[in-house]
């Protein structure tokens, strides 16, 4: 089973609203950024004035790659690791599950979900989004 996120301070908040089913991202209030990962400071003003914004988990798949041998730590076989962006513009690299390798096209439509750990925690990967 997969292993448990590595919780920090400045990480805490994210991870406890992966949990309640949350996806969430800082926002400064000086220039309005939204980041991810988390971090003590803005990356563009350097602000410490932040805040947290709920996020859509709509996104596009960017890239992706999958280990072939050996699985990865934790996986009965290593996972799609893909580079997702959410339209509120953020990037970031999670796992695509529940696609067939085959199936993987760039650009399609993803959707955030949330999987359990191990430890009983949850963190966040995608899963093609349903056509509307």
């Amino acid at each position: 089973m997969r292993p448990d996120p590595i919780q920090r301070i400045d990480t805490a908040f994210f991870w406890e609203a992966c949990e309640r089913g949350e996806f969430l991202a800082q926002k400064c209030e000086k220039c309005d950024v939204l980041w991810h990962p988390p971090r003590p400071i803005c990356p563009t003003c350097h602000s410490i004035e932040k805040t947290t914004q709920k996020l859509s988990g709509k996104g596009k798949l960017l890239s992706w790659v999958r280990q072939v041998t050996p699985a990865a730590f934790g996986f009965p076989e290593s996972p799609v690791a893909a580079l997702i962006e959410l339209e509120e513009g953020i990037r970031l690299v999670s796992n695509l599950e529940d696609v067939a390798v085959e199936d993987i096209i760039i650009g399609m439509a993803v959707m955030v979900d949330f999987a359990q750990t191990s430890g009983g925690k949850a963190v966040p990967i995608f899963r093609a989004a349903e056509a509307s």
